[in-house]
C-alpha cells in the first residue's frame, strides 16, 4: 500500500495541527532572521505552509501571503487559524509546487521544511526562481539527511510502502547549498541545527537559470 503526497499528508493533518513545535529557540532564530528582511508592502509566497503557524506569524510584517500546500486537509485548518486570529492577509491554497504558475510576482518566496520531501529538487528551485522578482528573496529550511542519518534510508521506503511515512530524499547541507546556487541564488545566510543537520538558508535571485 503506497500513498500520494496529499493523501498522507491530509491522514495526518489533525494530529500535526496539534503537534508543538519541538525547537523553539531556532524557530525563533528563524523567524527572526526573515522578518529583518520583510517590508509592509512585500508580496509573499510560502509553499508547503502545512497548517498555517509561520504564514500567521509573518502576516503583520508583510502586505499579503500565499500560503499553499498540496493538501486540502491543512490548508482547512490554516484557513481556520487564520479566521479565529482576525488575519486576513493570507490567502490560502490547495496547490503543489509545480501547479504554481505566477512568474516575477513575488518579493519573497517560503520553502519551509519542504524541499527534502519532494521529488524533483531541481524542478522546484527553478520554479521558485520564476516566481520571484527580480533580486526577490528565498528562504527555506530543508533536512538534511545524508549525513548524520544515513541508517533511514532503507527504512523510509518501508514506511511509504505501509502509508506511515512521505517521499523524503537524503541530501546533504552542502549539496543543498550548492543546488540553490545552481538555481541561480547567491546565499545571504546560513546555519544549521537539530540532530537532523536541517538546513536554513536565506539566498537573493540574481540571475536567470542557464
Amino acid at each position: 500500500m503506497t500513498v500520494n503526497s496529499a493523501e498522507f499528508w491530509d491522514r495526518v493533518a489533525p494530529d500535526y495541527s496539534k503537534q508543538p513545535i519541538s525547537d523553539t529557540e531556532s524557530y525563533a532564530r528563524k523567524l527572526a532572521a526573515t522578518q529583518a528582511l520583510m517590508r509592509p508592502d512585500m508580496q509573499v509566497l510560502e509553499l508547503g505552509c502545512g497548517t498555517g503557524s509561520t504564514a500567521l506569524e509573518h502576516a503583520r510584517h508583510v502586505a499579503h501571503i500565499d500560503a499553499t500546500d498540496v493538501s486540502a486537509a491543512m490548508i482547512a485548518f490554516g484557513r481556520e487559524k487564520a479566521e479565529d486570529a482576525g488575519i486576513d492577509n493570507i490567502r490560502f491554497i490547495q496547490s503543489g509546487v509545480e501547479d504554481f504558475d505566477t512568474d516575477g510576482t513575488y518579493d519573497m518566496v517560503l520553502a519551509l521544511n519542504l524541499l527534502h520531501l519532494l521529488p524533483d529538487r531541481t524542478a522546484a528551485l527553478a520554479k521558485i526562481h520564476r516566481l520571484l522578482k527580480p533580486g526577490g528573496l528565498f528562504v527555506s529550511s530543508t533536512v538534511c539527511l545524508a549525513v548524520r542519518m544515513w541508517f533511514l534510508r532503507p527504512v523510509i521506503p518501508v514506511l511509504q510502502w505501509i502509508g506511515k511515512a512521505p517521499y523524503v530524499s537524503f541530501v546533504s547541507a552542502n549539496n543543498m547549498l550548492s543546488e540553490v546556487a545552481t538555481a541561480g541564488f547567491e546565499t545571504q545566510e546560513h546555519w544549521t541545527h537539530g540532530r537532523a543537520n536541517s538546513l536554513f538558508l536565506i539566498a537573493a535571485k540574481v540571475d536567470a537559470i542557464g
